[in-house]
């Protein structure tokens, strides 16, 4: 009843907010309206405000079909919702909630679905659990966990006798499922150091898995559990299919195709493409869609290249593709469904918010104020504009999750992952243009800054998938021309940029883990001076010898502020002597927020709270709770002690005046 109770509320704070029938890049803005913030700064006044959901998705994650019926599981939510839409009536008919299962952790999506015996399954993050939904009766039932919190079942497929294959994160191994019998095994270590199956596909010998670290697309027979490497590729292997004795799987921007027991085995290149899913037909055809554009093409083997048929969606995630009706059906990410005439291209697209999915409150990526009345809440391909004058609200698809925004007179720009495309964004119209793709790896955008004085973006990243260098990428904001410096801070990706305007130094901060999957070569995470005139690093020092990771720097007056993310601690250095002055442990960590002179951060864990740093780390408000996505933030309203953050999943207006007793929400 509980769980019944949460969409209710949802649905109700939702019921005034419209939504757009079918977004597109443009984005045409959806509005609502609440309550004014009152304002006070003094310490007896309210200490806080909230505002209600600071950012609403319909987005989704796995997808499937059955029986004339899809479906679809949402992204973000709590509890995730498994939506049933019928594909005649391109209606959602029932919405059904996952439940908490036994382990600690809560599932906030499932990634992962697959058809067996008429039951629908679906394997679930952060909490890697299996679930059953019974269309039949609508029942929902858990079956098992395949990890503990912060694990991901990536990948599920049945086999022609109805056994069930996972793909499960970190533990990067493929699990057996019997659904007649509950029986369960996994077959150990495919690939030393893997932690990603994030592909499997099943036919009546094998379970094929794309290994994601260690770029393998290996071959397991479901009797023996010997393991075969079929192909080895030049990045991570994230689709993978089989039909009519031929197994496909794409890798970077290769197609892979091959015979089951290795032979045979064909290339083909994708251009500057990548695939995010991919469907073998019985008789062999490949239907495969595109990243970053959205495309979708066709291959048989034979073919010199794929065949481009339309796009559904420009620029759109693809969840899953299945041909119903001689006619192909996708899923989109950011919460759509559309049909294509594979002969003609000709499509139809359908918003699922607008066809009955309720959507619900997610996790921000990031948040930002612009002057005194304009914030900005970046979501899950969406972001949120209010008018804190009125508090009416505006809403635009963005092709992805932008992890950092910036703003440059009347352009907000926002650095997207997972494509590492720069997007300029017109405040007034909110209309999108592309600065085009970081390239060189670098998928991962970490941070952003302007720099006024070269009217330039700086932008660091981490690359995506087993390499350990990172990047500084210096982009013009009106043509998008870029310079990306790799490897700047060597054997280290780039997780913090913070730019001293006057002297052109920028400071990096880096992490010794890189993109993930490839084991680190030094001990302790750097900081290297960039100087923007020579473009070259004057020096590079390791703060703490051990901390890997870190977190957010930033200058002020001489000197830096750091905040690691893996030992939860933060320091104050010298910049003339680059030696640490001071520094403590934190419960957490977060992003680093310069306002009236005195340096913030707001961290995870221990609760969600927030410390003024200086000599001390001093408690200035606690109790936020831990709902960012990314990281947490803080967007501070000028002449005030005010800023704008969370409160749980709430858009909240808190003081944070260090000279006031400590808000505990």
């Amino acid at each position: 009843m509980r769980l019944v109770r949460s969409i209710l509320v949802i649905a109700s704070l939702l019921a005034a907010v419209p939504y757009p029938a079918a977004a597109n890049a443009a984005g045409p803005a959806t509005t609502s309206t609440a309550a004014r913030p009152t304002t006070g700064a003094a310490c007896t006044d309210p200490a806080y405000q909230t505002f209600g959901p600071a950012s609403i998705t319909g987005a989704i994650v796995g997808a499937t079909t059955h029986n004339g019926f899809a479906y679809v599981v949402t992204r973000g939510l709590k509890p995730p919702i498994l939506a049933e839409i019928d594909l005649a009536t391109r209606r959602v008919v029932r919405q059904v909630p996952l439940p908490d299962g036994p382990l600690a952790g809560e599932p906030e999506g499932g990634w992962a679905t697959t058809v067996s015996g008429g039951q629908i399954y679906v394997g679930t993050y952060p909490v890697p659990d299996l679930y059953r939904f019974d269309p039949a009766t609508g029942t929902v039932t858990h079956i098992r966990s395949f990890g503990v919190n912060g694990g991901f079942v990536w990948s599920l497929t049945t086999a022609p006798d109805g056994t069930i294959y996972a793909g499960t994160y970190p533990d990067g191994k493929v699990w057996e499922y019997v659904p007649a019998t509950g029986a369960v095994r996994n077959f150990g270590v495919l690939a030393t150091g893997e932690r990603y199956v994030r592909a499997v596909a099943a036919d009546a010998t094998n379970v094929y898995a794309g290994l994601l670290d260690k770029a393998k697309l290996v071959a397991i027979n479901r009797t023996t559990g010997a393991v075969t490497t079929l192909a080895t590729g030049t990045g991570g292997f994230a689709t993978v299919g089989v039909g009519n004795g031929r197994v496909v799987a794409t890798s970077g921007s290769t197609l892979y195709d091959v015979r089951p027991d290795g032979t045979d085995l064909r290339t083909v290149g994708l251009g500057e493409l990548t695939s995010d899913m991919l469907l073998v037909e019985p008789d062999g055809t490949v239907y495969l869609s595109a990243r970053p554009t959205g495309a979708v093409l066709r291959y048989r083997t034979g073919d010199p290249a794929p065949t481009p048929l339309g796009t559904p969606k420009e620029a759109e995630e693809t969840r899953r593709l299945v041909v119903e009706n001689n006619r192909l059906t996708g899923f989109s990410g950011s919460g759509g469904m559309w049909t294509m005439d594979p002969a003609t291209g000709a499509t139809e697209f359908t918003d699922l918010i607008a066809a009955g999915l309720t959507p619900g409150s997610e996790r921000p990526q990031a948040i930002r104020l612009e002057g005194p009345d304009e914030l900005w809440v970046a979501g899950h391909f969406s972001v949120t504009v209010r008018d804190l004058r009125t508090m009416r609200q505006r809403r635009i698809w963005v092709p992805g999750e932008p992890k950092a925004i910036v703003s440059r007179g009347d352009t907000m720009f926002a650095a997207m992952y997972p494509s590492g495309e720069i997007l300029a964004i017109d405040r007034t119209s909110l209309t999108l243009r592309s600065l085009g793709y970081l390239g060189h790896g670098q998928q991962r955008p970490w941070d952003l800054e302007y720099d006024p004085i070269s009217d330039k973006l700086l932008v660091a990243t981490a690359p995506l998938g087993a390499s350990l260098q990172g990047a500084l990428s210096i982009v013009d904001p009106d043509t998008g021309a870029k310079q990306v410096y790799v490897n700047v801070i060597p054997d280290q990706s780039l997780m913090s940029l913070s730019l001293d305007v006057a002297k052109r130094i920028v400071y990096l901060g880096g992490d010794v883990r890189g993109g993930g999957g490839t084991p680190p070569v030094r001990t302790a995470a750097s900081v290297a001076a960039f100087d923007l005139r020579t473009r070259t690093v004057r020096w590079q020092v390791t703060p703490v010898a051990g901390y890997q990771t870190f977190q957010d720097l930033k200058v002020q007056d001489g000197l830096l502020f750091g905040v690691y993310k893996r030992n939860a601690s933060w320091f104050r250095m010298n910049l003339a002597t680059r030696t640490i002055t001071h520094s403590g442990p934190l419960p957490g960590y977060g992003e680093l927020h310069v306002h009236n002179g005195t340096v913030f951060t707001a961290t995870y864990f221990g609760g969600g709270n927030v410390y003024a740093l200086g000599t001390t780390a001093k408690l200035v408000a606690t109790g936020l709770g831990d709902e960012w996505y990314t990281n947490p933030q803080l967007a501070f309203e000028p002449g005030s002690w005010n800023a704008w953050a969370l409160i749980g999943r709430d858009l909240a207006r808190i003081r944070l005046d260090p000279a006031c007793p400590t808000v505990t929400i």
